[in-house]
């Protein structure tokens, strides 16, 4: 199913000025501006000195060295599970280990794969490739023309940012294909349409990209020829999001389509009949996609059409040709009650696989059109964890899937068309989890909404309030959090005695669309505040107090925390601010930070400033507030969020007095990292700083 691109800007303060009193400044008032320019002589140094500062600071301590080790070891581990993904006859997975840090684009049959000990062919050594071309390169990820799957379009990044370059590789040659495909670096995509043609969006070139930095224009590209000469499609405004080439398979046919995005929650779906685009008729906020010889529909909102009205959030299909031909007669598949969301789709070649989620629990299920009517089965599963669709194929109905729990290690399984499923790779067990007890709560925000989290902590521990406690939050795009294994945190945090608790704010997905729209925007104080409810829950029980509560988030959840920081500085010991948004009166003019708008409101816009300032956090540090010591987190090479938020904010807050810890990683795009190394690295700096602040 076609979803949104997931995802998912100031005061010179020489004296104290109030969110309240504060106009927007110019953009050249800021002192720090000159941070935001990425690969700048003068920024690098200014992140250089840093970085120097707090791996010197950090691996002097008792704690950096043994995380790091622990962490490097598991994420080079050899029994680690190899997730494969279904393409025919074979399964292909990328690998990372101690030898092969950049990874192995790698293949094996299903009869080896399910024996237990397969026999991998190794496709293509990102690591030898970087090393021949003296590229930084990291692999992200292959689209192959199926059914036969033997050519495919490799995306490479440099450093792992979100511009890739992108080659045509020949499987059974196991090279890139010599005068095949070929596509600079930009930001964007690329579809197959058949053995000879690519539907291309990408930088063509002056007015061709959108003010959020991805494609506007999408072309047919013809083998053999330049892209120079490729037929325009579809062309969108400059002011959209962007626009996308994709492709759906349906019953055995390649259906080449193009996405528009108006905005980030609003999109339109073509699909190419006869080389033109033609508008599949559905609203703006809907999703859509295929399974068999049926278009399915996701609503995010309440729909009236022939004379039905569809729930919000309910899943809906239809008969293809029949929908192209004026039908508006839709079925439902599936209705969620009112703690009930779907959370993704999946198909296969006969069955539409709905990941549910339930107060918060995963739950699969699958369904098939029998002619009639939806025939539906659950996926058994244990209680209290996440399923989730690791890998499906169009051509065939059997899957992988994975479920994992806080404490229990991801276990892979393979579901077969007559249901039955059977575990084919479990994780071992990576950190003692034992005394360990997982329990769900629910805080009360400040307008009376129940906000439920979940609480890892040692059974029948002391509530004295003395225990580390790391709170962590996202809160935004309609993305959920849920219970799930995570090696690194339970081996740098819980195993070491720290408590770990998972809020399931406003602003995420877990309940909905109308849980995600209900943050949105001039709502958005709603998130921090159920944010606060949850910490204050957790100091009223008892579990923790102020001076050794910790709070985490990366993206959205870096301004989320940064949030949290700036309005109640009271109540935490520790804020790890990771790759995060902060400047919130320039978000939009860096990098992809425009696509956010629907999100998060226009700065330029005298009524959505009103309500941005109130909450900014570059625009709400106070020169006399008393803050814990944040941690901020980037990477040079992130070019979605830019790194100049978490820059500036380490520099504004230095320069007023607070004292700040600031690491940066030179790859990784956004994330922590490319290399196992570079992650561990981050780790180390990330845990050992709050055991530092929270013991």
């Amino acid at each position: 199913m076609l979803r949104p691109a997931a995802a998912l800007g100031l005061a010179l303060l020489a004296l104290p000025v109030t969110a309240q009193d504060a106009a927007p400044p110019r953009p050249d008032s800021d002192p720090f501006l000159w941070l935001e320019d990425v690969e700048g002589d003068s920024a690098l140094a200014w992140v250089e000195a840093r970085n120097a500062e707090t791996l010197d600071h950090y691996r002097a301590g008792p704690d950096y060295g043994p995380i790091y080790d622990r962490t490097l070891e598991l994420l080079t581990a050899t029994d680690r599970v190899p997730f494969p993904s279904i393409r025919g006859d074979w399964l292909y997975n990328f690998w990372t280990d101690d030898d092969n840090p950049r990874g192995l684009w790698r293949r094996t049959s299903w009869d080896d794969y399910l024996g237990g000990d397969p026999t991998w062919e190794t496709l293509l050594d990102v690591d030898a490739l970087g090393e021949a071309e003296g590229v930084n390169w990291a692999y992200k990820g292959a689209s192959c023309l199926e059914p036969e799957g033997r050519r495919c379009l490799v995306r490479l990044s440099r450093g792992g940012a979100d511009a890739v370059e992108t080659r045509e590789f020949d499987v059974e040659d196991k090279a890139f294909v010599n005068g095949g495909f070929l596509l600079p670096e930009a930001k964007g995509a690329t579809a197959w349409i058949d053995e000879d043609e690519v539907l291309v969006a990408t930088d063509f070139g002056d007015g061709s990209m959108t003010t959020s930095g991805y494609p506007r224009v999408v072309k047919r590209w013809r083998r053999g020829t330049p892209l120079a000469s490729a037929e325009t499609v579809y062309e969108g405004e400059p002011d959209d999001v962007g626009v996308w080439a994709a492709s759906f398979r349906r019953g055995g046919e390649t259906v080449p389509v193009v996405v528009r995005r108006p905005s980030f929650f609003e999109g339109e779906t073509y699909v190419l009949r006869d080389g033109s685009p033609v508008l599949l008729d559905l609203p703006a906020d809907a999703d859509a996609g295929f399974v068999a010889d049926r278009l399915t529909v996701y609503l995010r909102s309440e729909w009236e059409i022939g004379g039905q009205t569809y729930p919000q959030g309910a899943l809906l299909g239809i008969g293809y040709e029949d929908f192209l031909a004026g039908d508006r007669d839709f079925e439902v598949v599936f209705a969620p009650s009112e703690r009930q969301t779907v959370e993704g789709t999946a198909t296969t070649e006969n069955y539409v696989l709905v990941s549910l989620l339930d107060n918060v629990s995963s739950e699969l299920r699958r369904f098939r059109w029998d002619g009639e009517r939806w025939d539906g089965d659950r996926v058994e599963a244990p209680p209290l964890g996440s399923v989730d669709v690791v890998s499906a194929s169009d051509d065939d109905d059997r899957f992988f899937f994975a479920y994992s729990s806080f404490l229990q290690p991801t276990t892979l399984y393979l579901a077969q068309p007559d249901g039955s499923a059977e575990s084919v790779r479990s994780l071992p067990a990576r950190f003692d989890a034992s005394g360990l007890v997982v329990e769900q709560h629910e805080a009360t925000s400040d307008d009376g909404t129940r906000v439920p989290y979940f609480l890892v902590a040692k059974e029948g521990a002391d509530l004295d309030g003395q225990s580390p406690t790391l709170l962590y939050g996202y809160g935004g795009f309609e993305v959920a959090l849920t219970p799930s294994y995570n090696e690194v945190t339970g081996a740098a945090w819980l195993e070491r005695g720290g408590v770990y608790a998972l809020a399931n704010i406003r602003g995420g997905g877990e309940f909905g669309p109308a849980w995600h729209r209900a943050a949105q925007r001039e709502n958005r104080q709603r998130a921090f505040d159920d944010f606060v409810a949850v910490a204050e829950d957790l100091v009223a029980r008892g579990v923790t107090s102020p001076e050794h509560l910790g709070i985490m988030g990366g993206s959205n959840g870096g301004l989320l925390v940064g949030a949290a920081m700036t309005q109640r500085p009271d109540l935490f010991g520790a804020v790890v601010v990771g790759v995060p948004l902060l400047d919130m009166r320039r978000y939009h003019k860096l990098l992809a930070g425009a696509s956010w708008m629907a999100e998060y409101g226009d700065p330029d816009d005298p009524d959505d400033w009103a309500f941005i300032r109130e909450y900014s956090p570059y625009q709400n540090v106070d020169a006399d507030a008393d803050y814990p010591v944040p941690l901020f987190t980037t990477t040079t090479r992130d070019d979605r969020v830019h790194p100049g938020h978490a820059r500036k904010m380490a520099a504004l807050m230095e320069s007023l007095g607070h004292p700040v810890r600031y690491f940066e990683n030179t790859e990784g795009g956004h994330g922590s990292g490319v290399t196992p190394e570079q992650r561990a690295t981050t780790t180390a700096v990330t845990y050992g700083y709050l055991w530092d602040r929270l013991r």
